[in-house]
C-alpha cells in the first residue's frame, strides 16, 4: 500500500510523522509505537498472548524488508489495485491472527478491547484510524486518498473478515460458530450467547462477551 503512492495506512502516517519529528528509522518507530500502545491496554483488561509479542518484533521488520525490495509503480492503472489489494489483504490478515485467538497485536487490541465493552468491531476500528490519522498529519505523515479510504474501509472489512476466520473454541475450523472458552485477545465471531467465553472473548456483532 505504501508503495502504491497514495497515501499510506492510518498508523503508518503516525508512524511518518513520528519518524519525521525524531528523526528515528521508520521501522524502530513502528516497533516503538507498538510497546507505547500495549501501555492502553491496563484499563481496557487486555490480555496479551503469543500473536501480541510477534507482531512487535516482527511488524516493524518485515515493513522494512518490503520496503526495500518493493518497486515504486508508474501510472494509476498499477497503483490503485494495489491501494484496493493492500487493503483487502490488511482485512484478511487481521481475520486470520485475530481469529487464530494467540493475541491480538498492540494496535488493534484497543479494537478488541473496546468490542469487550460493547462497541462494534468496525465502530471501534474506524474511530481509532481516524484519531491516529489526525494526529499523523499533525507531526508531519503522509495523507492521501488511499489513507482515508483505509480509515473508513478497514473496519467494516474486517469485521466480517474476523467473523468468518475465528476459529472456534473447541479446535474447530473457522467460522463454526460453537461456544466455548476464548483465548487471549481472541473475537468471539459467532453471536452465540452460550457456552464461558473469558474476559478476553470479543463479540463482533458488538455486545459484550461472558
Amino acid at each position: 500500500m505504501i508503495t502504491a503512492g497514495l497515501g499510506v495506512p492510518s498508523w503508518d502516517v503516525l508512524h511518518q510523522g513520528l519518524a519525521h519529528t525524531t528523526g528515528l528509522p521508520f521501522g524502530l518507530v513502528v516497533n516503538g509505537v507498538g510497546v507505547l500502545v500495549l501501555l492502553l491496554w491496563i484499563p481496557l483488561r487486555v490480555r496479551p498472548g503469543v500473536g501480541t509479542l510477534a507482531n512487535v518484533l516482527v511488524v516493524g521488520l518485515a515493513a522494512d524488508a518490503a520496503l526495500s525490495v518493493l518497486p515504486e509503480p508508474d501510472g494509476l492503472a498499477v497503483r490503485i489495485p494495489l491501494l484496493l489489494l493492500g487493503i483487502g489483504l490488511n482485512a484478511f490478515a487481521t481475520g486470520l491472527y485475530i481469529g487464530a485467538g494467540l493475541g491480538p497485536g498492540p494496535r488493534d487490541g484497543l479494537m478488541t478491547g473496546l468490542a469487550e465493552r460493547g462497541v462494534s468491531l468496525r465502530l471501534a476500528r474506524t474511530v481509532i484510524e481516524v484519531v491516529v490519522v489526525a494526529v499523523g498529519w499533525l507531526l508531519g505523515g503522509t495523507v492521501g486518498i488511499g489513507t482515508l479510504l483505509f480509515a473508513v474501509l478497514i473496519g467494516p472489512l474486517a469485521q466480517p473478515a474476523v467473523r468468518r476466520l475465528a476459529l472456534d473454541g473447541d479446535g474447530g475450523g473457522p467460522g463454526r460458530g460453537r461456544p466455548g472458552r476464548g483465548r487471549p485477545g481472541r473475537a468471539r465471531a459467532d453471536g452465540a450467547r452460550g457456552g464461558r467465553v473469558r474476559p478476553s472473548g470479543v463479540r463482533t456483532d458488538g455486545a459484550c462477551a461472558g
